[in-house]
């Protein structure tokens, strides 16, 4: 069996933000879509050790930052390879709090999209959840960065706790400039 076959399944590469009590944080992830159209529902997974899980968990709100393929790999590593637990990833950030008082990363968004979780599935690992968008918006004009983008033109890496991770890739920490 040949994990690598896995890569050439189409993914994103987004900022996916929660909070609780009042603290923030976001992580990278790649594993996002939408599930319906009507109500709109969108599903995301999760890794069950990140910060960002627990304050999803905790405030039932989630919100996804569509990043532009300008997105330079510092930026990416920031969100995808450093801990909320330890680094302020929204410090010198561009980013807004909704209504419902969750953070939405603006700095290299194309678009963004709220949602509030409707429902909880156990992956073993990770955790898919689905939400009803609440809110969205168009930021600024670009193209998508997919999954494979990041990977063959910015020769990003997985991180070991994304759910398309493959042992004995060697993670990038998006110092690279």
């Amino acid at each position: 069996m040949d994990p690598n076959a896995l890569h050439n399944l189409s993914y994103g590469v987004y900022i996916v933000s929660s909070c609780s009590d009042g603290k923030l944080n976001g992580q990278i992830a790649n594993t996002v879509f939408q599930v319906t159209s009507e109500p709109v529902t969108i599903a995301i997974s999760i890794n069950k050790q990140n910060l960002t899980h627990e304050y999803i968990k905790d405030s039932g709100i989630f919100s996804i930052s569509i990043l532009d393929e300008s997105a330079p790999l510092p930026f990416i590593g920031k969100f995808g390879f450093r801990s909320g637990k330890t680094d302020d990833k929204f410090k010198d950030t561009k980013f807004e709090i909704s209504k419902s008082g969750c953070p939405i990363v603006l700095d290299h968004a194309m678009a963004y999209i709220e949602a509030n979780v409707i429902e909880k599935l156990d992956c073993g690992t990770h955790t898919l959840f689905l939400g009803v968008m609440t809110d969205s918006k168009i930021v600024a004009p670009g193209k998508p960065m997919t999954y494979s983008y990041y990977h063959e033109t910015k020769r990003g890496t997985t991180p070991p706790k994304a759910p398309t991770y493959i042992k004995g890739e060697a993670p990038n920490r998006g110092d690279a400039k």
